[in-house]
């Protein structure tokens, strides 16, 4: 018995898509992910839906798969160029912004009435 590695390929793409929707369904539901990174997860339908019929015109037209068409693969692998950017560029604005300090609502040196802890210093005066 021969095994065709396109069949193979196509058989796996097929069962590959109903994990990855799991995926998007719980990480939507959970709130958690960055709008932009979630956006990028959701992006990548885009890649696969250009995919497919990239991957038939090729076939159909040059009798070939669609990886030794480089003009469609570029324009195919595009799509999942800038997915990866959705996903980074999200991610770090989430980080960037966790890392950012918030003002406190009170100085840390002085209690809720304004009166100074005994165990903080006072500043020094370096103008002298």
């Amino acid at each position: 018995m021969q095994v065709d590695s396109q069949s193979i390929a196509s058989q796996l793409f097929a069962a590959s898509l109903l994990p990855y929707l799991g995926f998007l369904y719980h990480l939507t539901r959970s709130k958690t992910a960055p709008k932009l990174t979630l956006f990028g997860f959701y992006f990548l339908l885009v890649f696969v839906g250009a995919t497919i019929p990239a991957g038939i015109y090729a076939k159909l037209h040059y009798g070939t798969s669609l990886s030794n068409v480089d003009w469609l693969h570029g324009g195919a692998e595009s799509f999942l160029t800038l997915t990866n950017l959705f996903i980074v560029i999200g991610l770090r604005q989430a980080l960037r912004k966790d890392e950012q300090p918030t003002e406190p609502s009170v100085l840390p040196d002085l209690d809720p009435e304004g009166e100074r802890h005994p165990e903080v210093e006072a500043p020094i005066d370096v103008r002298r």
